[in-house]
């Protein structure tokens, strides 16, 4: 179960009053690039899209955090009785399904880990997984832009990590996955794109 277009929008502008922050554009920027991919991919709804990819960081509500904002967006969308939310919250940070090979600094308790581990290991991978794993590489706060850029804006703040190659190619190979799905390269469908990758 997924909230309303309405019902998602309205938790993002609470979260927001909570913890503002740049945070905010960029999942709204998810959601419009995940919204644009489904669109052109048969079988998916552009509309679910849109709102799991806004909420893919809602835990961010809590306040400033890392590994917790995964943990508190699960909690937060079972509580709402939004388990499609509450899967990608946890998901959407793990192109490798491995908690192991998490950026993130471990700000969680052992249980709150445990818990994340569970339902990580227990997934299965859809399409609505992947393409939020894939948009979240494909949006900043200002708008759209390549992997790429992405991956080095990420890798400036957090560093590397012996596996951070290793999700980069997951992601990549998603974006192979939905550009073979769609027939067209994905960064067709977001307006701006060179904008926000060369100029911003």
């Amino acid at each position: 179960m997924i909230p309303t277009r309405e019902e998602a929008e309205r938790a993002l502008c609470e979260a927001e009053a909570m913890n503002p922050g740049q945070w905010v554009d960029h999942v709204k920027n998810t959601g419009l690039a995940a919204e644009a991919i489904a669109a052109h991919c048969p079988g998916m709804d552009p509309e679910k899209a849109y709102i799991l990819g806004i909420l893919h960081d809602i835990g961010r509500r809590v306040g400033v955090v890392s590994m917790k904002h995964v943990i508190a967006g699960y909690e937060y969308a079972m509580e709402k009785g939004w388990d499609e939310v509450a899967k990608i919250c946890i998901t959407h940070s793990y192109p490798v399904q491995d908690i192991k090979k998490d950026i993130a600094r471990i700000d969680v308790t052992e249980e709150e880990y445990q818990t994340i581990e569970k339902n990580l290991n227990q997934s299965v991978y859809d399409w609505y997984d992947k393409l939020i794993i894939l948009c979240d590489s494909l949006t900043t706060s200002v708008g759209f832009c390549i992997l790429e850029k992405r991956f080095v804006d990420t890798t400036r703040r957090y560093g590397m990590f012996p596996f951070t190659v290793e999700r980069w190619n997951a992601t990549f190979k998603i974006k192979e996955e939905f550009e073979k799905k769609m027939g067209c390269s994905i960064y067709s469908v977001l307006p701006g794109i060179e904008k926000t990758t060369f100029y911003e």
